[in-house]
């Protein structure tokens, strides 16, 4: 009983250690992981791939040695992407597959053909969505609509249709993309965004308290990325702490490879953002979104 114990707070403390470097120097984390090429003979499925997040979230995973299984609706993205990696990483293997996340029925069937593809998935990254809502009232409903369907009910398609996989293999790691605004209710163009993706992360909470009550051994991480500058936001205003591209997704893989529960990324100075944001009068939050 004493060396299991013993055993847990080590594998514990060896956890936390690999959690805070991931998330103090991300960068150098990940170089050490691409030395070890720790995806080796591993396969990571990501929706969303063709562009932004995504896609840097696919060079970084080919980079480590993963196989991919990329979707997205742009398959001539997803061609290119594939082309690029398998030349510059010969040794991974790059699937691709159009994939429309609103079309409920095509994420099960996409998810299932990439099993029966690789055999196994060991990571699914839920990372398909989108941004556009606008104010609660002023005849924007369809947009705000739309905006919760996709980053809350197509998420959930698509956690379901990883955890039956994950399910029948006994094992797999579920990695949602939420977001800062999901903190706190927050007012103007983010209020419908937020709330879909504070829906989105309680969901990954609770499959994650269902992993724990049932002890099997499936992962889930949420991650909560704060203002990063990608394609689909180039023309947007400048944003506060905001990062490019490069640096944000290497922060969220770090993350990731870590087996964090839950992160604010980039860590500094999201975390201390992210704690502020849950304890300030709501009469000031309104003023600083």
């Amino acid at each position: 009983m004493q060396h299991k114990l013993l055993n847990l707070v080590t594998k514990s403390a060896k956890q936390s250690k690999a959690q805070v470097f991931s998330a103090v120097q991300p960068s150098r984390y990940l170089k050490d992981l691409d030395k070890q090429q720790v995806g080796q003979g591993k396969t990571v499925l990501i929706t969303g791939a063709s562009s932004g997040l995504g896609e840097g979230m696919a060079r970084l995973f080919a980079k480590l040695g993963y196989n991919l299984a990329i979707c997205a609706r742009r398959t001539d993205r997803l061609e290119s992407l594939q082309s690029e990696l398998v030349a510059a990483y010969p040794n991974i293997r790059v699937e691709y597959r159009a994939l429309d996340v609103s079309d409920y029925d095509a994420v099960f069937k996409v998810f299932d053909a990439f099993a029966a593809d690789f055999g196994t998935i060991d990571r699914i990254v839920v990372n398909a969505g989108i941004g556009d809502s606008r104010r609660i009232g002023k005849g924007r409903f369809d947009t705000n609509r739309r905006t919760v369907e996709i980053n809350f009910i197509s998420a959930l398609a698509q956690c379901e249709a990883a955890m039956n996989i994950f399910r029948a293999q006994n094992s797999g790691h579920l990695v949602v993309m939420s977001s800062m605004s999901a903190m706190r209710g927050l007012p103007k163009h983010l209020t419908a965004y937020g709330a879909s993706k504070a829906g989105l992360a309680h969901l990954a909470e609770g499959i994650r308290a269902d992993m724990l009550l049932t002890k099997l051994p499936i992962k889930v991480s949420t991650i909560y990325p704060g203002y990063i500058r990608t394609e689909i936001n180039t023309n947007a205003k400048p944003l506060p702490f905001e990062v490019d591209t490069d640096t944000g997704t290497k922060a969220i893989v770090a993350a990731i490879e870590a087996g964090v529960e839950e992160a604010c990324v980039p860590s500094l100075p999201w975390s201390i953002v992210g704690q502020a944001m849950k304890r300030l009068p709501l009469q000031v939050m309104s003023r600083l979104s």
